[in-house]
């Protein structure tokens, strides 16, 4: 329910970050995003640390000593984590961002979901082998991408060309957050991390290669709250807890759902109509996403 709620959340989104374009840049509408996002974290930390302080009055710890070097050893792997994750963070969004200035919020949820299926891809380089479902399900994405992007002329709109690059980093963010929940001890601590690691990268590029407005922050007031706090602050920690508790393939098929949330949403609040090429390519690609996530008896077709 948790990681179903956050492809709802994902999938409106699309439509704040697309409005939002309407009033501030890129960076601008990411730095103040992503510190927002930040922001609402932190009573949620403050309240997680006191219950654990609690517990941790009723444990009686033995080795001292060893205690520490451990207590240590996570901090440096929770900065780590959160310096990594924010950097992938920082891109994938940066990328999605500048693509909706010059793409549909339908499409642009269909061409970030190919980052389910970039995941099975990326996994040969730390040998985990795909099996046949999953190359069947890049099969259909690549035809299904082909009739969404692809005009008769063989070009590709700049739009959606830079949303797809970006779906690649949201595919290496899916894999370094599950390399990183076993040996991290606080989810909601990396979810604060990574939000402000992208807040301060995008706010220093925004003083650098753009002209920040407060007119232009106050009209996409409405845009960065619903960004900031239900795509970032919830959604993004729903997802880590979510994919903590949940097996990688009900997991993706469930986030993969977004797509077909940001084109009703795109459809309904922002009237986006698709052709019947493209919605074949988007049925298609969504065809491709469940069946590349499809569990198979002998054993896990696909490892995200």
């Amino acid at each position: 329910m948790l990681l179903l709620f956050t492809s709802i959340i994902w999938g409106s989104a699309f439509v704040a970050q697309r409005v939002g374009m309407d009033f501030v840049d890129p960076f601008t509408f990411n730095g103040a995003r992503f510190a927002l996002s930040a922001l609402v974290l932190l009573p949620v930390m403050g309240i997680m640390r006191s219950r654990n302080g609690k517990n941790k009055k009723i444990e009686q710890v033995k080795e001292t000593e060893v205690a520490l070097a451990e207590t240590a050893e996570q901090k440096r792997t929770m900065i780590k984590a959160g310096m990594i994750c924010g950097s992938i963070l920082f891109c994938g969004s940066t990328l999605q961002q500048f693509g909706l200035v010059f793409t549909t919020a339908g499409k642009a949820g269909f061409i970030t979901a190919l980052y389910i299926l970039l995941v099975p891809i990326f996994s040969l380089a730390i040998k985990h082998r795909p099996g046949l479902k999953c190359w069947i399900g890049v099969a259909f994405g690549a035809t299904g991408l082909y009739l969404l992007c692809i005009t008769e002329s063989f070009t590709i709109a700049p739009g959606d060309l830079i949303v797809l690059v970006g779906a690649g980093f949201w595919a290496l963010h899916l894999l370094v957050i599950d390399y990183f929940l076993p040996r991290i001890t606080d989810a909601i601590k990396l979810s604060f991390l990574q939000f402000a690691v992208c807040a301060v990268f995008s706010l220093i590029a925004a003083l650098i290669f753009e002209e920040i407005s407060i007119q232009g922050l106050m009209q996409a007031a409405i845009p960065i709250l619903y960004a900031g706090i239900l795509s970032g602050g919830v959604g993004f920690t729903l997802q880590i807890v979510g994919q903590r508790h949940t097996n990688p393939t009900v997991a993706s098929l469930l986030l993969s759902m977004e797509a077909v949330f940001g084109a009703l949403f795109g459809f309904l609040i922002l009237r986006e109509i698709m052709t019947q090429r493209e919605l074949l390519g988007c049925v298609l690609m969504f065809s491709a996403i469940i069946i590349s996530q499809l569990p198979d008896k002998k054993k896990p077709e696909c490892i995200s």
